[in-house]
């Protein structure tokens, strides 16, 4: 299930309250799964680790949700899935190295001296996040137009073909692969911004 522009990021928050509602967690972990996972992988993470990282994750949240949303200081909710994601990370390579490689958590320490310091990951998540909801504006785009159009698009702007190169490859005129670029290129900008908006 992909982020509906009737479901706002807001309105997901408050209904993740309720453990029962399925929906909402299967659209929550539509959104974040993706963005926490690759964060993980990036770090250097196992795909089991990643994906038992997502669960920390998701668990921490289900358990701390409502009393995040009563703090007048809270913040973010981006800001404070970031905290959870890198105490969930910290806590496993703790938890991992302690376990498997001896009594005195001499590798732990080893490993938590490299794990990347909060700007760090902040910047990582926010980059996966933004690769998330890029691909999410994307896909809807491409489903609402011509596929000439968003050849034209992908062409000159993903796989950065000339447009001389790419008006050749699609038998069209350079001009209608400008036009169809911009179409694009302004679609998904404004469905970025409105997602990112309802946050």
């Amino acid at each position: 299930m992909k982020p509906t522009h009737e479901l706002t990021r807001a309105s997901l928050i408050l209904r993740i309250q309720d453990a029962e509602d399925m929906a909402a967690w299967d659209e929550f972990a539509t959104i974040y799964g993706p963005v926490v996972f690759n964060f993980a992988m990036s770090r250097g993470f196992q795909a089991a680790d990643a994906e038992n990282l997502v669960q920390e994750v998701f668990l921490a949240v289900a358990n701390s949700i409502s009393n995040w949303l009563e703090r007048d200081d809270r913040g973010s909710f981006r800001a404070w899935l970031l905290r959870i994601a890198r105490n969930a990370a910290v806590d496993m390579i703790t938890q991992k190295a302690t376990r498997s490689l001896g009594r005195d958590g001499s590798e732990a320490q080893v490993h938590l001296v490299n794990f990347p310091e909060p700007s760090e990951l902040s910047s990582a998540l926010d980059l996966a996040y933004e690769r998330m909801v890029f691909q999410w504006a994307s896909e809807r785009v491409r489903a609402s137009v011509a596929e000439h159009t968003w050849q034209a698009f992908w062409l000159t702007s993903i796989e950065e073909l000339s447009v001389e190169a790419a008006a050749a490859r699609l038998k069209t005129r350079p001009g209608n692969i400008y036009f169809a670029r911009s179409r694009v290129l302004a679609r998904i900008k404004e469905l970025v911004q409105q997602y990112q908006d309802q946050q």
